[in-house]
């Protein structure tokens, strides 16, 4: 995921000009950019192809670059909802140690990992602290440091997390934390994992 994401950032940067905040941007702008991201990936798989390709929330989100007017936003946060799916058995918390080592692991989604040999990761240590031992990670979401013992581990903040891993605009409309279920980036069961790994006693989080 690191991979792809570098190569958009850099794609954007070549297509689009220096400004500044007080100026409008140049027209045609999008149009180039997908142009260079798209000459990016001349060899991509077949059935990588809809990952170039935005669904009505992500072109909802560029059109009002993330901040969209309420209306919207409440449209968004209603449909991703909607997409959510549940577990069968109705437990929304799997094994913690299964959820740390999704939470270590950034594999999935990249070239490099094509064909998949194994699950993908959730790469989670990416954006957040998660633990007191790991002392590498990434502070563009919050610190989920104490999540559960914080939220006294209540069956109603376990769901949220659920949630939140599975369909972030559900909780946050235009979120930058990636849709892991309603996406197919993680199964149910690596989701449940990630939940026990924020909400259960034992794990390392709640230390």
């Amino acid at each position: 995921m690191r991979t792809h994401s570098i190569v958009i950032a850099a794609a954007i940067v070549l297509a689009t000009a220096p400004a500044f905040a007080q100026q409008s941007p140049p027209a045609g702008n999008a149009a180039r950019v997908d142009a260079v991201v798209k000459a990016a990936f001349p060899k991509m798989p077949e059935d990588w192809q809809s990952r170039l390709t935005p669904d009505a929330t992500m072109k909802e989100c560029t059109a009002y670059d993330n901040s969209p007017p309420p209306a919207i936003a409440e449209a968004i946060q209603k449909r991703e909802a909607a997409a959510i799916q549940y577990p069968a058995d109705g437990k929304l918390t799997g094994d913690w140690k299964k959820g740390e080592a999704l939470a270590q692991s950034g594999y999935g989604l990249r070239f490099t990992d094509y064909p998949p040999a194994r699950e993908n990761g959730g790469n989670c240590y990416a954006c957040h602290q998660l633990t007191k031992k790991e002392l590498s990670y990434g502070t563009i979401g919050p610190s989920l440091l104490g999540y559960g013992k914080i939220r006294k581990f209540s069956a109603e903040d376990a769901k949220a997390v659920y949630d939140k891993i599975f369909n972030s605009h559900a909780s946050f409309p235009c979120s930058n934390m990636p849709r892991f279920g309603t996406n197919k980036i993680l199964t149910i069961d690596q989701i449940k994992d990630l939940v026990a790994l924020v909400m259960s006693p034992a794990s390392p989080v709640n230390e």
